[in-house]
């Protein structure tokens, strides 16, 4: 079973490593960058490999059975 969280953006984007830390699922941003390295976070149905990946309004991350929709 998946869980979503809502992620209001109060800039134009957030780095993917960063967003990882600010919904608590990576403890600091090297954790968040790993996880990206080690391929398991997709942004919109595909695996992102870019750990500084701008993430904008309207795009749905997930890892670890998390939907993050970024409003």
């Amino acid at each position: 079973m998946s869980q979503n969280i809502d992620f209001n953006l109060t800039t134009d984007y957030v780095e993917l490593c960063n967003l990882l830390k600010l919904v608590g699922i990576a403890d600091s941003g090297g954790r968040g960058k790993t996880m990206v390295s080690e391929g398991l976070v997709e942004v919109d149905g595909l695996i992102e490999n870019r750990k500084r990946a701008k993430i904008r309004t309207g795009q749905t991350v997930k890892i670890a059975g998390l939907n993050i929709y970024i409003k």
